[in-house]
């Protein structure tokens, strides 16, 4: 036999091997708790869609899904912990659009959204929303808050989940579109940007739905305006920016799935099946309205296009708006 044959025969085989190998450790995952790396601190709106997963996939697999939250730098320090993690199909990480936006405004990361990460399914696309400290602003409307901005410029602070996140830069926009001047508080997530918001630290959060919602049926923040195209189920009665007099303001952000790269193709697709499975659940359908989110069916090379795609959104609105870190 030629050697040519020879080598083509042997490569043949050893791609039936490693396959035949794949799906045998897909048939035996789980085999312990897996982790959920979280980038930003608990409470925030990560935190709103990744524990509610967890526990369903929990009672899916009947081995834990552990959540870990890793908070710092606008999410990339979780980001850079998981890119690093083994790719054993024990270890994901739940990004979000901030990292679709951090290519733009971290220029030494030690880790690439698009090479670094398998995506496996997007989770969530709560939109934005202006929320105030009732106690703080006495506005009752976007129009009315914008012209308090005004009659007040430096005065007033925005918290956010951190520099470069969606809640930044949803700031910026919102201050290049009004032509007002609000300051820029970053924290280590949006779970302690509420708490500050809520505590009256801070008089406003340009946040995503996922995390204010709760907080705003309880009366202790006031939404003001939805930054969405239309209005959504959970909140009938919020209007759009639009609607409030704001045309053009639109921003939401999104969570999903990644896996560190060289994850067992086997695994990544056992996974896919059972987000599907967990993501048509009435628990999971309940928590995702309340939260302002539709469930998406997105996934695998349709899910790696959609963040190549805000990757380069993103690097767009950066450059045009001139934002730089804190």
């Amino acid at each position: 036999m030629k050697p040519r044959v020879v080598r083509s025969a042997l490569f043949t085989l050893l791609a039936v091997v490693s396959a035949m190998a794949g799906q045998a450790q897909a048939q035996s995952w789980p085999e312990k708790p897996i982790t959920f790396i979280v980038p930003f601190a608990a409470g925030g709106g990560t935190d709103a869609f990744a524990r509610p997963l967890a526990a369903q996939l929990d009672a899916q697999l009947g081995k834990r899904v552990l959540i870990e939250n890793r908070a710092g730098a606008g999410g990339t320090v979780g980001a850079s912990a998981a890119a690093k993690a083994a790719p054993d199909g024990y270890t994901f990480f739940m990004g979000a659009a901030h990292h679709a936006i951090a290519p733009s405004l971290y220029p030494n990361l030690d880790y690439n959204i698009e090479k670094d990460f398998i995506a496996v399914a997007l989770i969530a696309r709560p939109p934005q929303v202006v929320v105030v400290n009732p106690d703080k602003v006495a506005a009752k409307t976007l129009a009315e808050f914008i012209a308090y901005a005004k009659a007040n410029p430096g005065k007033l602070n925005y918290g956010s989940a951190g520099a470069g996140t969606t809640h930044h830069l949803a700031g910026e926009l919102f201050k290049i579109l009004t032509k007002t001047n609000i300051q820029h508080v970053p924290y280590r997530g949006a779970g302690p940007a509420m708490q500050d918001l809520i505590a009256g630290h801070v008089p406003v959060v340009f946040d995503g739905l996922g995390s204010s919602a709760a907080p705003v049926r309880a009366g202790q923040l006031r939404a003001l305006a939805v930054a969405a195209p239309k209005r959504v189920a959970a909140f009938p009665d919020l209007p759009t920016a639009a609607e409030a007099g704001l045309a053009g303001y639109e921003v939401s952000t999104w969570y999903g799935l990644f896996a560190p790269k060289n994850t067992p193709p086997a695994i990544v697709e056992q996974m896919v099946k059972e987000l599907q499975k967990a993501m048509q659940t009435p628990a999971i359908k309940e928590a995702w309205e309340r939260n302002g989110s539709d469930v998406p069916d997105v996934t695998g090379p349709a899910f790696a296009k959609m963040v190549s795609s805000e990757v380069e959104r993103w690097r767009k609105v950066v450059t045009e708006a001139n934002v730089k870190l804190d």
